[in-house]
């Protein structure tokens, strides 16, 4: 390379690997937002459409049927060759890569719009030419399968192709617009809907292959670098531009030293601004830095990082250079990386050294961010930091936290816990080390730190039990860093759910609160205490099940606030996790705890499963109960399902070491439990009557709800009903079963053939005595219950 008179040696290859920047994002975003608006327009005002094109191309329509085919004829043949052009183009740049996608975009195009109900339609010319326009180019040009093609490869090659090119052919393919309305053919419309699935195919081929870098502007940066007095003799390739920048090492000429020049290109730094604003929506304010405009601006900040740390002397590199370069890329130039890597010399520093270099970092309000063990180095016994890619000036006490966290995962892989816990309590004592070790979760500690690190996992948590030991606390609770968590987002998404499979239900409440004024309140009375058996089955068998161990009374005020816990969260799994925090809490070991609930939950899906077989027995001696027997087609079907989900675990070896290593000890663990449990009879019979009572509670419940309506039927088939009910609500998805239940119960009334009126208002009673309220009342106990720490 050649540049102001002198020859520079470059080695190393340049071409730039495909990337997916920023741009091929939102192109996706924007052809999808455009593709839904054609078709909602298209389906929603089509006569207006079809209206609107025929009065525009009556007025404007001038030229006669021999003059319109003359262009049609011309720009036929302008529009057919376009493609053919740009494959030569392709051929001759040798860019084979993109040969298999513009073929895949012209081909996913076509078929597109070629998809007529399940079958694929053979083009069909759409237009009535008996009277003009009867060329073979009217007929080509006005298929929207062609615009969609030719959309399709321009969007594809349109990275590849130079601006001028791109441009002409653009306006080229959008000319059809203008032509048509002038010869009077009535087809922009459909044509428009042929432009926007090529686009939006175009743009998701060019999403998943990738776009090339812009060519590095190699002599701008050589130009820039002598400004700074370093005139470069020779250039080496050490890392091509990626995910990252590229990275030159540059020979100074007369000087014997060395130069590494980091090249950005636009949308090329990893990140970028859709992670930008993925980390603000994800990460508290206090967690994330401010944003940056542009991709200058980034490389400005880190240069000024470098100069802030360097007079600390606590920075391996030294600024060289920064300056804007040609065609939007941006230059970075330091020196190379002072030391030893910490990896290589940890055996011989001590550990608290690399802890007072970070202490030296906070006393000035320096955070570094990215404390991976490749961004410290070693010189002469002193500790510096390099990157600086996320340090911050003026930082937060949460960004100062994490800088804490961050180099206790570092030191423990590479030295040990107890030694890199001391060194860190040394340093900055042990209150602020407690109080950073609430980061010590995945979701705290970056993951470009965790892939450094053998087992992420097992680091973290040895080096969390570490602080958890040397300052002498039970629990560090964790902290929570970012805005939502998963389970917020399912709990979202279940709520969406929810309301969809409630609303139906929502309709009936004018009706139930009618009904609620001709019901006998003394029989709705009745029910409320005969729900609340429940809550004293439920403690009395949880009492049996932990060997008394916990007062009888206390389960009975835990089973209330135990009704918010399972009804709020799925398959109740939140009052499984209550009853064993609050069998903790009175004394119980963990493992203790657990085993109990598991105990009671096992014994009481094997009683709940007997009642249903007993009174569905008894209620198919006088009621027809073959109406709840799925069809032969749905048993074989289900059947199938089970029988492959038991062939893939079966096949697989890592689900059948799941079953092994994780299923098979607590099955046999569970088994072993009930068989003991047979051998005292008088426990036994605690806990089962304390399940029955739970199960038949509830049944008595929705039959005096049924009585208070004037219902009339026993409560054999209630009970049946009931326990229908309460086995949906434990596989639905929804918190509490909310609208499986009420599905479930009115409709399982309707066929033992009692009436709407008195069914649907029934079944809102009783969801009302022992869902609803006792929910409001368990929030309020459940509260209680956290401030006196009984749970």
């Amino acid at each position: 390379m050649r540049v102001d008179g002198r020859d520079i040696t470059v080695s190393g290859s340049l071409l730039q690997p495909l990337t997916r920047r920023t741009n091929d994002i939102v192109r996706v975003v924007l052809s999808a937002l455009f593709l839904v608006v054609v078709i909602a327009s298209s389906l929603t005002t089509r006569s207006e459409w079809v209206a609107l094109e025929r009065s525009i191309s009556e007025l404007v329509a001038v030229l006669t049927p021999t003059q319109a085919n003359l262009v049609y004829l011309g720009y036929g043949i302008a529009i057919v060759a376009l493609p053919f052009v740009i494959l030569v183009s392709l051929v001759v740049a040798r860019q084979w890569k993109l040969l298999a996608a513009y073929a895949a975009a012209a081909l996913i195009a076509g078929l597109a719009l070629s998809i007529s109900g399940f079958e694929l339609t053979a083009p069909r010319w759409h237009f009535d030419i008996t009277r003009r326009l009867d060329t073979f180019a009217t007929q080509f040009v006005d298929d929207p399968r062609w615009i969609a093609m030719l959309a399709a490869v321009l969007t594809v090659s349109g990275p590849w192709l130079p601006g001028r090119w791109r441009r002409w052919w653009w306006t080229l393919l959008l000319a059809f617009f203008p032509i048509h309305l002038l010869i009077s053919a009535i087809i922009p419309a459909r044509s428009l809907l042929g432009l926007a699935v090529g686009w939006f195919v175009g743009a998701l081929v060019v999403l998943v292959v990738g776009t090339p870098a812009l060519e590095v502007p190699l002599d701008s940066a050589v130009r820039a670098m002598a400004r700074r007095g370093c005139l470069i003799s020779a250039l080496t390739v050490v890392r091509p531009a990626g995910a990252g920048p590229l990275v030159i090492s540059a020979q100074c000429e007369g000087q014997g030293s060395t130069a590494v020049m980091e090249l950005y290109g636009p949308h090329q730094r990893g990140g970028g601004v859709l992670l930008q604003l993925w980390r603000k929506i994800r990460f508290r304010d206090r967690e994330t830095p401010p944003l940056h405009a542009s991709m200058r601006r980034l490389v400005e900040h880190r240069a000024l990082m470098g100069v802030a740390i360097g007079q600390l002397k606590r920075a391996n590199t030294d600024n060289v250079s920064v300056a804007a370069l040609n065609r939007g890329w941006t230059l970075y130039a330091h020196s190379p990386a002072r030391g030893t890597p910490l990896t290589d010399c940890a055996d011989n520093l001590p550990v608290g050294r690399v802890w007072e270099a970070l202490r030296d970092l906070h006393d000035c309000q320096i955070s570094h961010g990215d404390l991976r063990a490749d961004q410290i180095t070693v010189a002469d016994d002193t500790v510096l930091f390099g990157g600086f890619d996320h340090a911050e000036f003026g930082a937060t006490d949460a960004q100062l936290r994490s800088d804490i966290a961050q180099l206790l995962v570092t030191t423990t892989d590479l030295y040990d816990a107890p030694s890199a816990v001391r060194a860190a309590i040394a340093a900055f004592g042990k209150d602020t080390v407690l109080d950073a070790s609430r980061r010590l979760t995945p979701a705290a500690v970056p993951k470009r730190l965790r892939n450094t690190v053998g087992d992420a996992k097992a680091v973290i948590s040895a080096a969390r039990d570490e602080v958890m030991r040397q300052t002498r606390v039970e629990e560090i609770e964790t902290e929570t860093v970012t805005r939502f968590t998963r389970s917020q987002i399912i709990q979202l998404v279940l709520l969406a759910a929810l309301v969809y499979v409630a609303y139906p239900f929502l309709s009936s409440v004018p009706t139930f609160v009618t009904e609620l004024r001709t019901a006998n309140w003394w029989w709705a009375l009745v029910g409320l205490l005969t729900s609340s058996l429940t809550y004293l089955g439920a403690a009395a068998a949880l009492w049996a099940c932990a060997d008394g161990l916990v007062t009888l009374w206390g389960l009975v005020v835990m089973q209330v606030a135990n009704k918010f816990a399972a009804t709020t969260t799925p398959a109740g799994v939140g009052g499984l996790a209550l009853s064993a925090r609050y069998l903790q809490k009175g004394g119980v070991s963990p493992m203790r705890a657990t085993t109990a609930v598991a105990l009671q939950q096992s014994v009481q899906v094997v009683t709940h499963i007997s009642l249903l077989i007993f009174f569905s027995a008894a209620a198919g001696v006088s009621a027809n109960l073959s109406r709840f027997v799925p069809d032969a087609e749905l048993i074989y079907l289900a059947a199938g399902v089970l029988f492959g989900l038991i062939g893939t675990f079966l096949l697989v070896p890592r689900l059948r070491r799941w079953l092994a290593t994780a299923v098979r000890p607590r099955l046999q663990e569970m088994i072993g439990h009930l068989v003991a449990l047979t051998r005292e009879p008088k426990r036994l019979a605690i806990i089962v009557l304390g399940c029955a009572a739970t199960t038949l509670g509830n049944a008595f419940a929705l039959w005096a709800a049924i009585e208070a309506f004037g219902g009339d039927t026993s409560f054999i088939t209630v009970t049946v009903v009931t326990m229908v009910g309460g086995t949906l609500a434990s596989a639905a998805p929804t918190p509490g079963g909310i609208g499986a239940v009420e599905a479930a119960l009115i409709g399982g009334l309707a066929a033992f053939g009692m009436a709407a009126a008195v069914a649907v208002p029934a079944v809102l009673l009783y969801r009302v005595l022992t869902t609803w309220l006792p929910v409001l009342i368990g929030w309020q106990v459940m509260r209680w219950m956290t401030r006196t720490r009984k749970i």
